[in-house]
């Protein structure tokens, strides 16, 4: 089986590359926002949007105008990638995939794409127009190198991310089945039985987060010191991000493994996420984040993901006898069944409903 695999390794380029990718960086996102401009603006004047092919042959005009031609200092293809991303967003919007495209900040992520025309050998990286950036390969390339992906955080550390094709043995489906139920205290509860606490990395760190946020707002705009505060928020907020997706990966990938099926609940994050007495928790939990990783996992070592219907009444329903208990709320942690007086975990009891009507078929999406 076919299949798309990137890598990402941490860059370390020196004060000259430094300076060309922070150019690159600049064009492609000049080049992004001034065609989302244009398609926002021509949409409004003519009712009709503006396509990809329309846009790549603008940049090349764009180039010969005077006053852009810095645009050529970097590479043609990055420049007509980043059109093709925009035009991505677009269709992942169109397609209810993703919000409306956004206009790229100076002060957030800063990436731009080299499909073709790159090399890396002898622990250096090699693009158009820049030679010899220092790349750490922890670990070995494999598959075939499509395309590569040079970003900067926004606290200050480069990568480059190496998009591989490869080929894996088809996925051979064996283990058990489990149902998954999401929660706040508990991140799932599984139909086994298994509670797997959630780490909650944001709020552990919430204290240290608002003094540095606190430390950077006091700063004046145009002082060296704002610069600083700013680079240290932007790090710890980077930690954070990156103990969730290391716990999110652990998980998924162990999950995935030792289970040939799994059903799990569809919600709707985007709108819980409204409520605000629950939406740090749930920004915290990374539960979409989690979702996807079992769905890409999944085809990698055979195991089948099932999404269970959001309105299906998993947590009120009694998974032994059928009786639906229309007066549980979110507080009531147990409760007891009144027709064959089962006592009930909330969580687990869930988890046996999603599996139990999971496996019938019943409810799924």
């Amino acid at each position: 089986m076919k299949i798309n695999k990137a890598f990402q390794f941490r860059i370390y380029p020196n004060n000259m590359q430094k300076q060309f990718l922070a150019q690159s960086f600049g064009c492609a996102r000049f080049v992004y926002n001034h065609f989302l401009r244009q398609r926002i603006d021509y949409y409004a004047e003519n009712s009709k949007g503006l396509t990809y092919y329309n846009n790549a042959l603008a940049l090349t005009q764009l180039k010969k105008e005077p006053g852009f031609e810095w645009l050529n200092d970097m590479n043609s293809q990055s420049l007509q990638q980043a059109v093709r991303n925009l035009d991505t967003a677009y269709s992942n919007f169109f397609n209810k995939k993703a919000k409306f495209p956004n206009f790229k900040k100076k002060s957030g992520k800063q990436s731009f794409n080299v499909p073709q025309h790159f090399n890396i050998k002898d622990n250096m990286l090699d693009i158009p127009k820049c030679k010899g950036i220092k790349i750490k390969l922890h670990r070995a390339i494999e598959g075939t190198m499509k395309s590569i992906t040079i970003s900067k955080t926004a606290s200050g550390k480069y990568f480059a991310s190496v998009l591989v094709g490869t080929e894996i043995s088809d996925p051979i489906y064996s283990g058990g089945e489990i149902g998954i139920d999401y929660g706040i205290k508990a991140f799932v509860t599984t139909s086994d039985g298994e509670i797997i606490g959630s780490p909650n990395y944001l709020r552990k760190s919430e204290l240290k987060l608002k003094k540095l946020s606190k430390s950077f707002s006091k700063k004046q705009p145009s002082a060296k010191n704002r610069y600083k505060a700013q680079k240290l928020l932007a790090r710890q907020h980077e930690k954070v991000s990156n103990q969730r997706q290391d716990f999110l990966h652990k998980l998924s990938k162990q999950l995935t493994c030792d289970n040939q099926a799994i059903y799990v609940e569809s919600l709707a994050i985007s709108n819980m996420i409204k409520l605000h007495t629950l939406a740090k928790s749930l920004s915290d939990s990374g539960w979409s984040m989690f979702v996807n990783m079992l769905q890409y996992k999944g085809n990698w070592y055979g195991c089948k993901i099932i999404k269970i219907d959001r309105w299906f009444p998993s947590s009120k329903r009694c998974h032994v006898c059928g009786y639906i208990n229309e007066n549980l709320t979110l507080k009531d942690r147990n409760w007891l069944c009144p027709e064959c007086n089962t006592d009930h975990d909330r969580d687990v009891n869930a988890a046996i409903n999603i599996l139990i009507f999971g496996r019938a078929g019943i409810a799924r999406t």
